[in-house]
């Protein structure tokens, strides 16, 4: 469990089905965001914003497989954290500082297509200082956030006497877990999803109303009637890089909220439900529930390259071969750089 404060004692069969779990998970998300972020970082690459907050949603989506996953699948494998104190509160600040961070990041993200999407004008192709503030925002906001783990977890004598220890956390007062784990809840989970839920309203209406506009026939004084040119970046095309946006965004929001939703619920059932699974449940659906938080994070970057050729590796194309071959991108212009959309 991420943010609890016991160790889950799970019998050898569901500790197997944990393992591979986690394995599988961390196999995942580490080679889709690796490979995201070696497409990316080629230096050839004229990085647009786009590709900025990819870049960075794809590194916290690395930091939650190596900082949040790979500790807890080598802590169930050796059953106790094998390590100092130091070791336990610092595994335990990267673990949550990793979920705030590709929270956050999305989030960034979202505000970034908003703007490209319902203020066009200010929102420009290649990046600007107030980009730069976006993509740092979350990440200082994680770092912040996370503090509470550093003084909550610490190294704890499981039964007095044995010398047995483990990275356990203490709250001093019978209902800290429940004030800590609900403002957890809200910070991750129930205020970023209401916002993203605002956000994207809010685009889809614009996306609609702009479509409905620019499918129109233009009448031209003296010349009949027209259609908006392809080329232009108020025409079809761009109309195309919204839709192709707008499909983007929306799978990766239904991931993001199919994966925390779960995982948040029994967190916060398992402390205000006097009847919840306790450590020593062996409910496979709960116990799987409380890893699928960091699933998002390994569904990211297969999303990013399904709905962008271009962030595959095998389709970066040296300068000017797209016009040699024909094959440049179908979505010109400036709002072709903000096809994410937003995780």
């Amino acid at each position: 469990m991420l943010i609890a404060w016991v160790a889950m004692d799970y019998g050898p069969e569901l500790a197997k089905v944990e393992i591979r779990v986690l394995g599988t998970v961390l196999v995942l998300a580490t080679g889709g965001n690796l490979t995201v972020l070696l497409t990316l970082g080629q230096p050839s690459r004229k990085r647009s914003r786009m590709h900025l907050f990819v870049l960075h949603l794809a590194l916290t989506d690395l930091g939650v497989a190596l900082f949040q996953v790979l500790p807890q699948l080598l802590w169930d494998i050796t059953y106790r954290f094998q390590g100092p104190d130091l070791l336990c509160r610092a595994v335990k600040y990267l673990q949550v500082l990793s979920m705030f961070a590709t929270t956050y990041m999305l989030l960034a993200m979202t505000l970034d297509h908003y703007l490209a999407v319902c203020r066009p004008l200010r929102s420009l192709q290649q990046p600007s200082l107030s980009t730069y503030w976006l993509i740092a925002a979350p990440w200082l906001l994680a770092a912040i956030l996370s503090l509470p783990q550093v003084f909550i977890f610490s190294l704890w004598e499981v039964i007095q006497g044995t010398g047995v220890l483990d990275c356990w956390a203490d709250f001093r007062i019978p209902w800290g877990p429940q004030v800590y784990i609900t403002w957890t809840t809200l910070a991750i989970c129930v205020l970023p999803m209401a916002m993203l839920t605002a956000c994207y309203s809010l685009i889809y209406h614009e996306i609609c109303k702009n479509l409905e506009v620019k499918t129109q026939t233009q009448k031209v004084e003296g010349r009949g009637w027209r259609t908006w040119d392809r080329t232009s970046p108020s025409g079809p095309a761009a109309a195309m890089a919204k839709i192709q946006t707008g499909k983007m965004t929306f799978v990766i929001v239904l991931a993001y909220i199919a994966c925390r939703a779960p995982f948040f619920s029994v967190h916060m059932w398992s402390v205000w439900d006097k009847n919840a699974p306790d450590e020593d449940s062996t409910d496979v659906a709960f116990t799987i529930s409380m890893l699928l938080g960091s699933l998002s994070s390994c569904c990211n970057p297969w999303v990013y390259m399904g709905f962008n050729s271009h962030l595959r590796p095998h389709s970066a194309l040296p300068s000017g071969t797209c016009r040699t071959l024909g094959r440049c991108p179908p979505f010109p212009g400036p709002l072709s750089s903000h096809p994410l959309g937003q995780r």
